[in-house]
């Protein structure tokens, strides 16, 4: 497998579940703004989206979406323990919370990455993602270690991704203590580790 990733963009999450899997697969990187991974490859040929991360499995055909990818690696390797069976009110909860991430506090983060948003657009953003983190705060507050408990998931992978953006856009996260502690939990795990060293982020 080969995963086509943008260094700290949310293919990061992709990246560190691959670690935790296991799995052997090569990366390579991908200047979405020109449009061509490393190697001088049209990536809009790979992926006509355009964006990361895409995931192109043994096979030759190519997954996108982080979701999406992110269950297929878990549902993959089932001894990984990524992902609750499928079918289960528990995996309905690991989908609820990829959802939230993309869907409100990834899209949050959007303007500090625009390159034709304003100071006022940014300053509406922070607003936003600090409603999101006061949710996320409340929620990793009751003692648990990760999003579904004390197992780490591909849930967690994503969060810490999009929470750990914060570091870049001057959020400062230790209004949240529970999200603070949480990044630092996840950013401590190997995998996380060998991801971030192989996209020069550490």
């Amino acid at each position: 497998m080969k995963l086509y990733y943008k260094p700290g963009a949310c293919s990061l999450a992709s990246h560190v579940v691959l670690h935790e899997a296991g799995i052997a697969f090569d990366i390579e990187e991908v200047d979405t703004q020109a449009g061509r991974t490393k190697s001088g490859a049209d990536y809009t040929a790979i992926n006509p989206k355009g964006y990361v991360p895409a995931l192109e499995l043994a096979s030759g055909e190519v997954l996108t979406e982080g979701a999406s990818i992110l269950q297929y690696i878990a549902d993959q390797h089932p001894e990984s323990d990524l992902a609750p069976k499928a079918g289960t009110i528990a995996r309905a909860r690991l989908q609820e919370h990829l959802n939230y991430t993309a869907s409100e506090l990834h899209k949050a983060f959007g303007p500090f990455f625009s390159g034709t948003a304003d100071e006022a657009d940014k300053q509406a953003a922070g607003k936003a993602v600090a409603r999101k983190f006061d949710y996320l705060n409340d929620i990793l507050s009751d003692g648990r270690t990760y999003l579904l408990g004390d197992s780490f998931s591909v849930a967690d992978a994503y969060l810490f991704v999009v929470a750990n953006w914060s570091n870049f856009t001057g959020i400062d996260l230790k209004k949240w203590p529970a999200v603070a502690a949480f990044v630092e939990r996840v950013a401590a795990r190997p995998a996380a580790q060998t991801a971030m060293k192989a996209e020069g982020l550490l």
